[in-house]
């Protein structure tokens, strides 16, 4: 049944090949009324305002690509103005095929030369300067528990892809959730983020939003571009990426090598201090491999196959009570494989027919202690997941589109546990398990008015494990004036307990599954207006909020659904350049994550900070660059209280952070790097008695060959 299933997109695909003359006749009307009320552009317009911290343009290297041009033919040479021209118009097709995205809430994207400016050494490092974001488990001394949230949701709670393909596994037992080390930074793109009706194009569990991660394709001339960085507590990093083209095939192959030792002095009272007072089992090495081929088939289909090859080992910390010494294995490896095929002549109707592969294996082990003696312990869940989707973007008017398709999700889970400890060797096993999904999503966007469009989705799902549910979503976004739009969504959602919840004993915490795990289920809305205030002056301004009942947690060492939390939340972001090689940024995310029933009625769930303030200037001219980062944490709330005294009230403090970085050329091709991070050198609490290790540099090499 799974495979006839799994053939379905082919299926459709070829169906819709068939019925090419169709679309093309949609497109001849569109040729025939390439006069598009104005303000519908000005719609597209407003709704690609990008937030500032990320714009491409902002403290990016762009504008000396345009210097080292100039250097070679001279301003007012027409074949200069030309080819600018040209390329401004292939920018604005690649944008045109991305607006295929509900319009009614913000895409924020954040570019490639925005990346490599920030020095992210993760995914996670990319995300934390996003607005919304709450990130604790990326940087020095970062603990994996302590976790990533986007608007108060977790990060199972919203959904992961790349290239457009789901890589959530929906694991939550030992720290299995999604590794936002899994791709390595030196082949990503630009990332994107969606929230509103874009999830019912995802996935119903998207209650925070879409993450969607875009590699690189290859370049029209093969380029080799490396960098290589050592710094403090011996940390090191070297990234790598070969790109290039051969006819209609292109290629790019990355890897990055990454390792520190977290060894630093911790204050009496933090988490995991060992007896001489230094963060104890805290060192990360990774290496992740990545590879993609494109080939353009002809003028109308073109084939992708990328694979990514992640393994990580590091020691664990979970707040350090009793000293940690436990360590975690991760071994992951995603493929997938996409067809495109515009149908007819033009770019009316798209469709893409994808097919993935992904595996999670995560290893945990470590001693425990039973009545004054050692044991041994270990937890391994080995997740392998087969996907397909086919998505139809189709423009049926000029005031219609339809983007609708299938999802198809088969995951088998492998629990192991075993422990020689005499109180949990009743609890070792090997659990196989297994669930089947399948959605149909529809999303259709209207252009009521010249100024008025409206998003409608519907996402019908059906899992072999909860039955069959259907999550709506509606968005809606009006100009009020050529610079001024105002936008609101809403949006319904079920997230399901992870096999591990329902079925595998967690032998690391002592947690025990619990098959009688009902979904969370809710909805989520935002309302918000995107401004223009001048040429160099834009913002968005976006209120959101979410109600999750039935939340999952651990009660008595045992899963449960909890109860209800409503979250209400403030975005807030600004973009000014004010001068031709300065720019400036303001993010703000104001999150009220309240729990609304148990013993905890009342207050802020843990971990998520009321307030996160980002900002930033950069300067740069012909290959020079520094920018300073301010970032403003309001404190979290501590989830684990273990030292007398400790109440479910308390906050971490409130801290401030300077980060410094800068870019010197010594030849056209090489440049110095230079990253000083917490210039203050406080050594504040990241979150739950987990501290910075005061400052921090980072040196190294860049070069495009």
């Amino acid at each position: 049944m799974n495979k006839c299933l799994l053939l379905l997109p082919v299926i459709v695909q070829t169906v819709l090949l068939d019925a090419a003359g169709f679309a093309s006749e949609a497109e001849i009307k569109q040729e025939n009324a390439e006069k598009l009320p104005a303000v519908i552009t000005q719609i597209i317009d407003i709704s690609e305002i990008e937030l500032p911290s990320t714009n491409a343009e902002l403290l990016t290297q762009a504008p000396a690509t345009d210097t080292e041009n100039s250097e070679t033919q001279p301003a007012d040479n027409p074949t200069t103005n030309s080819n600018s021209n040209d390329e401004a118009d292939i920018n604005i097709e690649v944008i045109g095929a991305e607006d295929t995205l509900p319009q009614s809430t913000p895409t924020y994207v954040i570019e490639q030369e925005e990346i490599k400016k920030q020095g992210a050494n993760s995914l996670a490092d990319v995300l934390k300067r996003m607005p919304g974001f709450a990130i604790n488990d990326a940087g020095h001394g970062a603990d994996i528990h302590t976790g990533t949230y986007y608007r108060g949701a977790s990060i199972n709670q919203s959904v992961f892809l790349i290239n457009g393909r789901a890589i959530n596994t929906n694991i939550n037992t030992y720290h299995g959730g999604t590794d936002l080390n899994s791709i390595p930074v030196e082949a990503i793109e630009r990332v994107e983020l969606y929230s509103g009706a874009a999830s019912a194009l995802y996935g119903s569990s998207a209650f925070g939003g879409v993450v969607n991660i875009i590699t690189k394709e290859g370049y029209s001339q093969p380029k080799l571009t490396s960098s290589v960085e050592f710094g403090s507590l011996s940390q090191n990093n070297q990234q790598f990426t070969y790109a290039g083209s051969t006819g209609a095939v292109k290629y790019n192959f990355s890897f990055e090598r990454y390792f520190t030792d977290n060894r630093y002095r911790i204050p009496v009272g933090a988490a995991n201090r060992d007896s001489q007072g230094f963060f104890f089992n805290a060192d990360t090495a990774t290496s992740t491999y990545f590879g993609s081929v494109g080939v353009d088939l002809d003028k109308k289909n073109s084939l992708n196959f990328d694979i990514t090859k992640l393994s990580s080992r590091r020691g664990l910390t979970y707040f350090g009570f009793p000293l940690q010494r436990d360590r975690l294995d991760h071994d992951g490896f995603n493929a997938g494989l996409s067809w495109k095929t515009r149908l007819g002549n033009g770019e009316n109707s798209i469709l893409t027919t994808t097919f993935g592969y992904n595996q999670d294996y995560f290893s945990t082990y470590g001693p425990t202690v039973f009545q004054g003696r050692e044991f041994y312990r270990t937890g391994v869940l080995d997740t392998q997941q087969f996907t397909a989707r086919l998505d139809h973007q189709w423009r049926m008017t000029p005031n219609n589109q339809l983007r609708w398709g299938l999802d198809l999700k088969n995951t088998d889970l492998t629990g192991d546990v075993l422990s020689s400890s005499p109180n949990r060797i009743a609890t070792n096993e090997t659990e196989d398990r297994s669930v089947f999904t399948t959605a149909l999503f529809a999303v259709n966007t209207l252009n009521i008015s010249d100024n008025f469009l409206i998003d409608l989705g519907l996402r019908q799902n059906f899992d072999s494990q909860f039955g069959d549910y259907l999550n709506p979503s509606v968005g809606l976004r009006y100009a009020v004036a050529p610079s001024i739009a105002v936008r609101g969504s809403w949006t319904g959602g079920q997230r399901n307990p992870g096999l591990d919840q329902l079925y595998v004993y967690d032998t690391v915490h002592g947690w025990e599954p619990n098959p009688d795990l009902k979904p969370e289920t809710g909805s989520s809305w935002t309302a918000g207006v995107d401004i223009n205030f001048s040429e160099n002056l834009t913002g968005q301004f976006t209120y959101f909020g979410s109600s999750l009942d039935n939340r999952l947690g651990v009660i008595a060492g045992k899963w449960q659904n909890i109860g209800l939390v409503d979250t209400n939340g403030l975005e807030a972001a600004l973009q000014l350049k004010f001068a031709r090689n300065w720019s400036t940024f303001v993010n703000y995310t104001y999150t009220d994550a309240q729990i609304k029933t148990g013993d905890e009625r009342g207050l802020q769930l843990g971990l998520i900070p009321y307030s996160v303030l980002q900002t930033g200037i950069g300067y740069q001219n012909s290959g020079w660059q520094a920018n300073l980062y301010v970032t403003y944490n309001s404190g979290a709330r501590r989830s684990l209280f273990n030292r007398t005294g400790d109440r479910p009230t308390d906050f971490a403090p409130s801290f401030l952070n300077l980060d410094l970085s800068g870019r010197i050329p010594l030849t056209r091709s090489l440049g110095l790097i230079v990253y000083l991070e917490n210039l203050l050198g406080e050594q504040y609490e990241r979150v739950n008695r987990i501290y910075s290790p005061g400052f921090t540099f980072r040196l190294g090499l860049s070069s495009e060959l």
